[in-house]
């Protein structure tokens, strides 16, 4: 994958370990949202971030907007921006793919700082951030 993101390490999550440990334990899977940064792609001089994305809560959600800060490569915050993951049906993956500005080469980490908007009926209390669970096949996810 040539990317120009060689420096850059993938993070693997706390929350990622706890999940595959509780699978291992054959603990069903817990109700929250999972949102894994799958692929960085140059769009000209512009990057082109894509997500899967998964609810696992029993109802759907109508509206997922999430607070995202992209780091440069020096590590300091070149952007804080909302990211609106749509509608999330209950217990099915979707892709959603956001573009910036910048060259992918020029990020080297995403932040989720947590939910905006987390709407949808019959869902708990902090739905979206509540066992919210993050990984990354490209660069450093966090949350």
């Amino acid at each position: 994958m040539a990317l120009g993101l060689k420096s850059v390490k993938p993070l693997l999550l706390a929350a990622v370990l706890a999940a595959a440990n509780s699978a291992a334990a054959g603990g069903a899977a817990k109700p929250g949202v999972s949102i894994e940064l799958s692929a960085a792609e140059p769009a000209g001089e512009a990057c082109k971030l894509s997500f899967v994305v998964q609810n696992a809560h029993a109802a759907d959600i109508g509206k997922a907007v999430y607070e995202t800060v992209l780091f440069d490569a020096r590590g300091q915050v070149a952007r804080l921006t909302l990211l609106d993951f749509q509608d999330l049906p209950a217990g099915r993956l979707r892709v959603r793919q956001f573009q910036f500005p910048q060259a992918c080469e020029g990020i080297s980490r995403v932040l989720i700082n947590g939910a905006d908007t987390c709407a949808g009926e019959g869902l708990p209390e902090g739905a979206c951030s509540r066992g919210l669970t993050l990984s990354s096949k490209v660069m450093e996810l966090a949350g």
